[in-house]
């Protein structure tokens, strides 16, 4: 475990508080640089930012910016979209322009599509200066991005490390990660780039933690975390959630994406629920249900699902929680904005924990609906 600084005066506390850490929990908070995506700043004590990537051909302009308006209602502060031929370098401009959140050009070997995702407007670029040739292919788009100041992310994986690297280390390992982070850092660096922001990815959650936790502790950029290729939605919520949540429970990470074999929207949402486990993100309609029992005496499974469907896309600050016995029902309902204690085929709905009134158990679903439309959150 690396030795973290803990937020212990006034100062800190309000930085904190600005971030979105609650106050009570104080949770360590790395010190990084400040870069700024479009209109959203990364790093600096910033709230942390959820990212996700397309998932459709880029040159299918109609279908990606969809995609990306469909991310965005869900949340999604920044989104990132590959351009990998003429046809996407081609299209990422008219992108750019119908897009409602910072876009960022992925990147891979080729500098003219970097030159040509800066000429179109991206927030960002996500590239390995090491991976696009000469020296004057290099100075080239940094020169651009410096010029358009737009910051460029380094992504680092440990699938995909450098041959020399790898001879080195034997295997891929959390130094090996950090090395190959810092030769594309120091390319930045001695082009006078300094915008930068660094993922260190792996598909094995500890070494993701443990390569993050290095590069946390030897420098000061923001850092994007990630678990990568995590997974279908099950596995890959679980693995990501692990990795990404036990970093940013150590005050480490200052933006982030859930990588998942599902549609955007889905990462999105999975990346919205870590940051609100933590308190580190203003949370939504969070709906809380037992699990379940042989004491359960109305069909929760069901009211649980049309609730999570009536509320889907609902942005107020209300926590609602669904209890199917009586056991731990009345006490935990009563503690949430709504709840709702169920017995044999009824519910007692409670609004700040006072008793509203008595419902037949089909009409819970309509009675939780109508008092989250009723509810006032307190500023």
């Amino acid at each position: 475990m690396i030795d973290l600084p803990v937020i212990s005066n006034k100062s800190e506390q309000a930085h904190a508080e600005s971030a979105g850490v609650p106050l009570n929990l104080k949770y360590p908070l790395r010190k990084s640089r400040k870069v700024q995506i479009g209109n959203v700043p990364v790093g600096g004590g910033s709230p942390i930012s959820v990212q996700t990537m397309t998932k459709t051909k880029t040159s299918d302009i109609d279908a990606t910016v969809k995609q990306i308006v469909e991310a965005a209602d869900a949340g999604c502060d920044i989104v990132r979209v590959t351009v990998n031929d003429k046809e996407a370098a081609a299209a990422i401009g008219e992108i750019v322009r119908q897009s409602p959140i910072p876009v960022v050009a992925d990147i891979h070997f080729n500098h003219i599509f970097a030159l040509k995702a800066l000429e179109g407007g991206v927030a960002k670029v996500r590239l390995n200066p090491g991976n696009i040739g000469s020296v004057d292919r290099i100075r080239q788009v940094l020169t651009l991005a410096r010029e358009r100041k737009v910051p460029i992310r380094i992504g680092v994986n440990s699938g995909s490390l450098e041959k020399d690297i790898l001879e080195k280390h034997g295997y891929p390992t959390a130094e090996a990660l950090y090395e190959s982070a810092m030769r594309h850092a120091n390319i930045c660096e001695e082009n006078d780039f300094h915008d930068v922001i660094i993922s260190v990815k792996s598909t094995d959650v500890r070494l993701m933690i443990e390569a993050y936790r290095l590069i946390a502790q030897r420098t000061d950029y923001p850092l994007h975390l990630g678990v990568t290729e995590a997974g279908p939605t099950k596995i890959g919520t679980i693995k990501s959630s692990v990795g990404i949540g036990t970093l940013l429970a150590e005050g480490i990470g200052d933006t982030l994406r859930v990588s998942l074999t599902d549609d955007p929207v889905k990462e999105v949402e999975v990346g919205k629920e870590i940051l609100r486990s933590l308190g580190l993100a203003t949370r939504n309609v969070e709906l809380i249900a037992c699990p379940t029992c042989g004491r359960l005496e109305v069909d929760l499974f069901s009211i649980t699902r049309q609730l999570e469907d009536r509320l889907s896309g609902m942005k107020k600050p209300v926590k609602i929680a669904i209890l199917g016995c009586v056991v731990n029902g009345p006490g935990e309902a009563s503690e949430a904005d709504i709840g709702v204690a169920c017995g044999k085929g009824v519910g007692i709905l409670y609004r700040k924990g006072e008793v509203i009134r008595r419902v037949k158990e089909e009409e819970i679903v309509d009675a939780v609906v109508e008092e989250v439309g009723k509810f006032q959150p307190q500023n």
